[in-house]
């Protein structure tokens, strides 16, 4: 939990942009959550002084139990509470508050038929280590590692990966869920995971071209041949997009709470670099895509498919 300054009253004693919230409640708006900030309510804290606010009695006494359930739910650690209650487009709130049980979440598959594909690498990243999981290896153990989190953070993840993942292990999956796609979508961010990341500033150096048709190719090259560098290209692959997604979840984060009164007093600094355990073999990314058709296969295989579950 991120520390950010000191409050006090109501047993809630640090102010996160999540403590800032009041529209994950009932019968309250992001407009009615406008009007109470621009009252002067504007934390949770502050309904603990009734001198300090101008609401009616009973409408304070209505807003003070709602905040006094939600502290209970997150002094609990009830995540998935707040995934819930909170509006689609703001559970990026959430984020400082549960960093230290966060899993970034990324999947690379044989295609992208739910129906028939296969999931081939999973990536999660949890600030502080990488876990990796590979199919014919160690792609079982993901279902139980993954229940260690209350949060997921992803990109595409509520389209694509989340849905993969709920018919290929038959698991839930129900955790918060924050997609990024989403989140830099509304602050005017287009172009996929690598596209978002170019137009703020971040380079991915030899992995730089490599896409998702790019990583069916190096399964495939893994599986026929059993080159060890296509499948350790892969891993490089598919584990920096996890690291990118908690820079990209701090970024959107920061540029969120510009669209509130909070903006700057409550910013996070930019996340520790991680290195990445894997790195990509250059001289099978330039034999790969040297390939005839590799431009007209891409296309075949991204352009006009969409993903399918049953």
């Amino acid at each position: 939990m991120v520390t950010l300054r000191n409050e006090t009253g109501a047993g809630y004693s640090v102010t996160t942009m999540l403590k800032q919230s009041f529209c994950h409640l009932p019968g309250v708006g992001q407009r009615s959550e406008h009007a109470l900030w621009a009252s002067g309510i504007d934390s949770w804290s502050a309904l603990a002084d009734p001198a300090a606010i101008k609401l009616a009695p009973r409408r304070r006494d209505t807003l003070k139990r709602q905040i006094d359930e939600s502290a209970h739910h997150l002094d609990a650690g009830h995540a998935g509470y707040f995934g819930n209650a909170l509006p689609s487009d703001q559970v990026w709130r959430l984020f400082p508050e549960f960093r230290d049980s966060i899993a970034y979440l990324d999947i690379e598959t044989t295609g992208l038929s739910g129906m028939s594909d296969q999931i081939t690498t999973i990536a999660l990243y949890d600030g502080r280590q990488v876990r990796h999981y590979v199919n014919g290896q160690n792609l079982d153990d993901f279902p139980r590692d993954v229940q260690d989190y209350k949060v997921i953070v992803s990109y595409n993840g509520k389209c694509f990966d989340v849905p993969f993942m709920r018919c290929y292990f038959g698991i839930q999956l129900d955790q918060a869920h924050i997609d990024l796609r989403y989140v830099l979508k509304s602050l005017g961010y287009r172009g996929g995971l690598k596209g978002c990341e170019r137009q703020l500033g971040m380079s991915r150096g030899e992995l730089d071209g490599v896409d998702g048709f790019f990583a069916v190719l190096l399964w495939h090259e893994y599986q026929r041949h059993g080159d060890v560098r296509a499948l350790e290209t892969l891993l490089a692959y598919n584990i920096q997009d996890v690291l990118n997604l908690e820079t990209l979840m701090v970024k959107a984060y920061n540029a969120k709470l510009n669209d509130t009164p909070f903006g700057g007093r409550l910013t996070l600094p930019a996340p520790p670099v991680m290195s990445n355990p894997f790195q990509a073999d250059a001289a099978t990314i330039a034999r790969l895509t040297g390939q005839p058709n590799w431009d007209y296969g891409r296309t075949i295989a991204f352009g006009s498919i969409s993903p399918s579950f049953p």
